[in-house]
C-alpha cells in the first residue's frame, strides 16, 4: 500500500497540515506549518513501512549519496532510496523544486 500515509490540512482549523495514516485512520503527525515538509515525512514514513506494518529490510535499498537520475519524461532529479512494493521496485525521486513522487525503477536511468 504504497501512499499509506497521506498529506492533509490540519482539522483544527490552522493553516498546517498533518500526515495521515491511511491504515490506521489516524494522524501519524499534525501541527506541520509547511506542506512540503509534510510531503517529506510522508515519503519517508512510506519507507519505513507498507500497509502491514514495517517494510522488511530486504525491500529497502538506501543510495547514499543519492543519485543524479533521470526520469522517463526527460525530467531529471535525485534519487535516494528504492522500496520494493508489491513485487516492484520504486525510487523516491525529487524533482528540481523539490517535489517528491515514487518512480517505477523501469523508468530510471541515471545522469
Amino acid at each position: 500500500m504504497l501512499g499509506r500515509f497521506t498529506v492533509r490540512p490540519s482539522d483544527d482549523g490552522s493553516n498546517r497540515f498533518g500526515v495521515w495514516d491511511g491504515a490506521v485512520n489516524g494522524w501519524r503527525a499534525t501541527g506541520i506549518d509547511d506542506e512540503r515538509k509534510a510531503r517529506e515525512l510522508a515519503a519517508d514514513l512510506d519507507v519505513q513501512y507498507d500497509a502491514h506494518g514495517p517494510r522488511a529490510a530486504d525491500a529497502v535499498r538506501h543510495v547514499d549519496p543519492s543519485q543524479r537520475v533521470q526520469r522517463a519524461t526527460w525530467s531529471t532529479g535525485e534519487l535516494d532510496v528504492w522500496i520494493r512494493d508489491n513485487g516492484v521496485w520504486l525510487g523516491r525521486f525529487r524533482d528540481q523544486d523539490g517535489e517528491i513522487v515514487w518512480v517505477p525503477g523501469s523508468d530510471l536511468r541515471p545522469l
